[in-house]
């Protein structure tokens, strides 16, 4: 796989195909490199070796080469690495790839069998292709933040669920093309949107505003269906009660 990702979306979508074995070559530009490196800069405490650690996480077991693929040496070098590779990733905003001459049809006439996925924040295609995405607006887009918190006080994910949701709706669709192509021997592209899987993981809770018409809204550490379901302070500090059914409660 030739990985062009930079941030969180596309290379934690990397970082886990990395960790089921795939060969995984990141391409970074010339000069500072990957805009991860940069992260932390100056703060010991989270830096090894000039890394930082975003870099280390997202970026492990990967290799990784500079190439500008904006000149013709950098391009007809990314093109023999094509031929030899099944997967290229990247989350670039809409229509990058196909401007740097790197989109799907241009690596599969080198490569027929090529799988490429974009990772971006409302898709490829439609009225809002080209708006910018981070994590926090893919959360608040997809519905998340008004069911996290407080009643009336949207919070965002400690765990910034818009990015990773993002890159592992990338992995599945990937593994997915990967299946396919053994049957049709051609690849396919992957368009991955992180509004898209934010919608996705709102699965029964979008269900049941579809049946009722009910906004959903923040239950703080509540479940509007079971109960006692909460954290509860003690004098040494909080537990975590979840009770499903009445058995359990019994037990």
């Amino acid at each position: 796989m030739i990985d062009l990702t930079h941030m969180l979306s596309g290379p934690y979508c990397g970082m886990l195909l990395a960790d089921l074995g795939v060969e995984t070559i990141k391409v970074e530009p010339p000069g500072s490199g990957e805009g991860t490196r940069r992260l932390l800069a100056g703060d010991a405490r989270y830096h090894r070796d000039g890394m930082n650690a975003y870099f280390l996480t997202l970026n492990r077991n990967k290799k990784s080469v500079t190439m500008n693929l904006k000149s013709s040496e950098g391009l007809a070098l990314f093109y023999e690495l094509v031929r030899d590779v099944d997967i290229v990733l990247d989350n670039f905003s809409a229509g990058v790839t196909d401007r740097l001459k790197i989109g799907h049809a241009h690596l599969a006439a080198i490569n027929p069998r090529i799988i490429t996925c974009t990772i971006t924040g409302f898709g490829e295609s439609g009225p809002a292709r080209d708006w910018p995405a981070f994590d926090m607006v893919a959360q608040a887009m997809g519905g998340g933040m008004t069911l996290t918190g407080k009643p009336g006080e949207p919070q965002r994910s400690g765990i910034p669920i818009g990015d990773l949701g993002g890159g592992l709706m990338g992995v599945i669709g990937i593994l997915s093309a990967v299946v396919a192509r053994a049957t049709t021997g051609r690849g396919q592209h992957v368009d991955v949107s992180m509004l898209d899987a934010q919608l996705s993981l709102q699965n029964y809770v979008a269900t049941m505003y579809a049946m009722s018409g009910v906004v959903p809204a923040a239950d703080a550490n509540e479940h509007p269906v079971h109960v006692p379901y909460n954290t509860f302070p003690t004098e040494d500090g909080h537990i975590i009660i979840a009770i499903i059914t009445d058995d359990f409660w019994k037990t």
